[in-house]
């Protein structure tokens, strides 16, 4: 289950997704969130669907591996799904006792759930067609007005791509401290949920030396390096925005204009 956590990771290839850069990358995830919390019927979400079709088939990343993903927020979808269901108000059209499914509710649990999906599904074309410092690059680009307010761009860019780039490595850790113990007689399966989650406890201590060892290497490295943050600081592959950029950015705003549309003014 750990291992299919693609959330951080990169996956190598060549596309036109891959090249872009990663402001626009960055800047269009972004819309694409924002998109999803602008539709509210079946035109938007069939168009924010399509654009996402668009957006994998570009990538070149495969389907299975960007949807094996999802299998670690199942639990959680089907939590959001349910509390939609039985929590929203409306028009009854099934009840048990005090539970009551509304049409209205099927509507909004359903709504919920793709956007989970899309959420998810467009965050990590992002993280898999982009290197942990390309992140960084665009992110410090992109923030960078706010340098005028004193505020260490740099640094904020910095430790959200090693945060980023860190999830997949604690979760292989994770994954060989838990195979570890399971071969010394831990059980991590059986039992209820309660029981289940006391026994992952264990598994605390060592996760957290191992992160902290982890982060103070990597400390020492930069610091070994001479590493220092800020400005003055060159690039070796300083970003520029090209043609196929500019293309980038009017596919993506035409997207926006659409969802809009079609997905909250005419319907």
């Amino acid at each position: 289950m750990l291992r299919d956590i693609t959330l951080g990771q990169y996956y190598q290839t060549d596309s036109i997704i891959h090249r872009l850069d990663p402001r626009v990358k960055i800047s269009g995830t972004l819309l694409f969130l924002v998109s999803l919390f602008i539709v509210d019927n079946f035109i938007g979400y069939l168009i924010a669907a399509l654009f996402l079709v668009m957006a994998i088939k570009l990538s070149r990343v495969p389907l299975k591996f960007i949807f094996k993903g999802m299998k670690a927020i199942y639990l959680l979808l089907l939590i959001t799904m349910i509390f939609n269901l039985l929590l929203t108000p409306g028009t009854p059209i099934f009840t048990i006792w005090k539970i009551k499914i509304t049409i209205e509710g099927i509507k909004t649990a359903v709504m919920m759930g793709v956007r989970l999906v899309f959420l998810i599904t467009g965050s990590s074309i992002m993280t898999l067609t982009t290197t942990p410092n390309q992140l960084t690059d665009g992110l410090e680009k992109l923030l960078n007005p706010m340098k005028k307010l004193h505020v260490p761009v740099h640094e904020i860019a910095m430790m959200m791509s090693i945060a980023l780039r860190f999830i997949p490595i604690l979760l292989e850790e994770t994954d060989k401290i838990m195979k570890a113990q399971m071969a010394r007689g831990a059980d991590f399966e059986s039992g209820s949920l309660i029981n289940r989650a006391k026994s992952l406890i264990p598994l605390l201590v060592p996760l957290f030396i191992s992160a902290f060892r982890r982060a103070n290497d990597l400390a020492m490295a930069m610091e070994a390096r001479c590493y220092r943050g800020g400005e003055g600081r060159t690039k070796m592959k300083p970003l520029v925005y090209r043609k196929r950029d500019a293309i980038a950015y009017i596919v993506i705003a035409g997207y926006l204009v659409l969802c809009i549309v079609f997905g909250k003014i005419l319907f």
